[in-house]
């Protein structure tokens, strides 16, 4: 305000020595002004400089309300607590008698600041108030960097590999690759199209509502992997196509799902078993994840669409792809994933364990028996029996008993290509299994396809313990 008022007095003087020297200032036609023209000039200059001085002293006092304001919001105290310091209860009041403390939901917020590569490692430790927790991953490290040293980053827009343990649900390997952003993993977003996985849904579905099994007889007219809707008219001439459940999963038949969405299933029973596996809710998790989603409207041709996967709006993410592929060999339960096995508190008290999980049954053991006979059949002689062929040679594999599903979908601007494969593979004599599932979004060029990665990984995974088996025999 002081620095204002200095500068209207400057002004003020600058403008009385300016107004007093009139014979410095001649008239339009070169002559002196007279005394009157030049009491009108003096006049009409003063009300400018009145002006002038009101518009500069308002000036001023905004500039210092404004510097008042400037200062008052510096120095003003800050009672928000720093997020680090949120007030938890203090682990040494606890009776750890009465079992670990966090629940996953607890241990979402505890993790909601730690980056993902934290947790696709080994021990670490968080802050839980003004204690030190330890944080123990279910990650097995020699898988994880095993798969991520053989991705093919080159022709791919999206890679996601997640190797899940059946019996338990613990994430073993979790390997993400998002070319538009290097620190992306796409393992957890539900944003890919679940194209013909979806089927494992569908077949599920139509053998509990539609009272089906692997071996009953269906038909279709037309190609295999289009949809059609004069391909969901039930009509039987020399053009129709004989096969059966089984092999028109195998062969991912697009027709034979549509009509079984269309005639058999409808909105309600795709809704009911939509939701028994996993979509249109939240998944319990350690990590935060929006869920998986498949709408289903009062269309006919749209169940179609559904229960083939012919469609972009049934979406999933790789994290649950690997659900889907459980529930076969784990008798017909959805599990809960879990990547934490443990915290424990500064004094080793456990605070935290996996396993603690409810039932979510999907099908019931029976169905998920066929649906795993559906699974082996499309490695044997359906869509991925390229992709294993040779097993029996192999040393590994040809000791597991081994079933999939693939799926493969354009973007909607048809400038990449989902490539999915899901699957299980168990070792008969020592029960142990794994979930695999896979996503490849191809560019230009295909590179390195989803169900290559599966094999690696299943290979890995089972060497050392297929060489332990054989020892112990």
């Amino acid at each position: 305000m002081r620095v204002a008022c200095l500068l209207l007095r400057w002004i003020d003087v600058k403008q009385t020595v300016k107004f007093y020297r009139p014979h410095k200032q001649p008239s339009g036609n070169g002559r002196r002004p007279s005394w009157r023209d030049y009491q009108v000039q003096l006049k009409r200059r003063g009300r400018s400089r009145i002006h002038r001085h009101l518009l500069l002293k308002r000036a001023g006092v905004i500039a210092a309300a404004f510097l008042v304001a400037l200062w008052a919001i510096n120095h003003a105290p800050d009672n928000t607590p720093p997020p680090s310091t949120t007030p938890r209860p203090a682990l040494a009041a606890v009776d750890m008698a009465s079992g670990p403390l966090l629940s996953k939901a607890d241990v979402q917020d505890l993790l909601a600041d730690r980056p993902l590569s934290d947790l696709l490692g080994k021990r670490f430790f968080i802050h839980w108030g003004d204690q030190k927790l330890a944080v123990d991953p279910s990650i097995d490290t020699t898988l994880q960097q095993y798969l991520h040293e053989r991705l093919y980053e080159r022709t791919s827009r999206y890679i996601a590999i997640v190797v899940m343990e059946v019996t338990s649900g613990r994430i073993l390997a979790m390997i993400g690759f998002d070319k538009s952003n290097p620190d992306g993993n796409p393992c957890l977003s539900p944003r890919f199209p679940a194209a013909s996985i979806f089927k494992i849904v569908t077949a599920g579905a139509a053998m509990e509502h539609c009272d089906l099994s692997s071996r009953s007889a269906l038909t279709y007219n037309g190609a295999k992997h289009t949809l059609y809707k004069s391909q969901l008219k039930n009509i039987n001439n020399r053009y129709t196509h004989q096969t059966t459940l089984a092999a028109s999963f195998a062969q991912s038949v697009n027709p034979v799902f549509g009509k079984l969405g269309s005639h058999c299933l409808g909105r309600e029973a795709l809704e009911q078993y939509a939701a028994a596996f996993g979509f249109n809710r939240a998944i319990p998790f350690e990590l935060t994840m929006a869920p998986s989603l498949a709408a289903v409207t009062s269309d006919p041709y749209q169940w179609a669409e559904v229960a083939s996967g012919f469609n972009r709006k049934t979406v999933i993410s790789p994290l649950h792809g690997a659900l889907l592929a459980s529930v076969a060999p784990n008798e017909g339960i959805l599990l809960e994933p879990t990547i934490v096995d443990r915290i424990t508190g500064p004094k080793g008290q456990i605070l935290y364990r996996s396993g603690q999980t409810q039932e979510n049954r999907a099908v019931t053991p029976q169905t998920a028996r066929e649906i795993g006979r559906l699974m082996r059949e499309t490695v044997s002689q359906g869509t991925a029996r390229k992709i294993f062929r040779n097993s029996h040679k192999d040393h590994v594999l040809s000791q597991l008993v081994i079933g999939g599903k693939t799926g493969s979908i354009d973007n909607a601007k048809h400038d990449a290509r989902y490539d999915w494969f899901v699957g299980f593979a168990r070792h008969p004599e020592s029960h142990q299994a794994i979930a695999v599932s896979v996503l490849v979004a191809h560019e230009k060029y295909i590179g390195r396809r989803a169900g290559e990665y599966a094999r690696m990984a299943i290979h890995e995974y089972f060497r050392p313990r297929v060489a332990a088996a054989r020892k112990k025999s």
